[in-house]
């Protein structure tokens, strides 16, 4: 609570104010060098790097390239499994959308062989995506969805556009499904009722 003073002359606004503030920035100082600890490793942590791994172990096996189905199981893993779904279900829906328009606007460009065209394409496609995720309320879907579409846009060789997006749909839905299914086996309850057995263990022993 900041003091009170009575005002005796329009100066003593400034030196009200100033003592304000001075006293404000020591406040959060302190209360910033008093939180000032380590963030604890927590459970999400711990899952998304098990199924980002094993996306990327399965991929390697396979001789794939892991990397979108490891950026869907980061984006699918949250702290609950009913986040998951939400979360992951927008990276999944923003790819597909992504995809498709992605698919669509290049082929269009490819028609046309001029720049000017080609930058207005890409004004007039994200504008598309964004108003398909708010159509469909998948507003979370958007940033995904912008990556895939501007990747098949911009970095992909012309033959290959159409393989290439199906494959980061796929590629995306595994990588969803693996924190999914993270999420299912190794829910919160569980992993505190083995994380409370071992601290009995340990207090039994000790």
């Amino acid at each position: 609570m900041f003091a009170q003073f009575p005002l005796s002359n329009p100066l003593e606004f400034v030196k009200i104010y100033q003592y304000q503030k001075e006293n404000t920035e020591e406040v959060r100082a302190l209360e910033a060098q008093q939180n000032k600890k380590f963030p604890r490793i927590g459970q999400r942590n711990v899952k998304t790097a098990i199924s980002a791994t094993l996306c990327a172990v399965i991929y390697e096996l396979i001789d794939r390239n892991p990397t979108f189905a490891c950026i869907g199981a980061v984006f699918g893993m949250d702290n609950t499994l009913e986040n998951s779904w939400r979360t992951g279900g927008n990276r999944l829906v923003g790819t597909i959308i992504g995809g498709f328009l992605g698919m669509g606007f290049f082929y269009i460009t490819s028609q046309v062989d001029s720049k000017p065209f080609q930058m207005m394409m890409l004004f007039v496609g994200i504008m598309a995506l964004i108003y398909i995720s708010q159509l469909f309320r998948f507003v979370g879907a958007i940033q995904a969805g912008s990556v895939v579409f501007y990747i098949v846009m911009l970095n992909t060789p012309e033959h290959q556009y159409v393989s290439y997006a199906l494959n980061r749909m796929l590629d995306t839905g595994i990588g969803v499904i693996m924190s999914i299914g993270i999420n299912v086996l190794l829910p919160r309850h569980r992993i505190n009722q083995w994380r409370d057995r071992m601290a009995g263990l340990v207090r039994k022993k000790s």
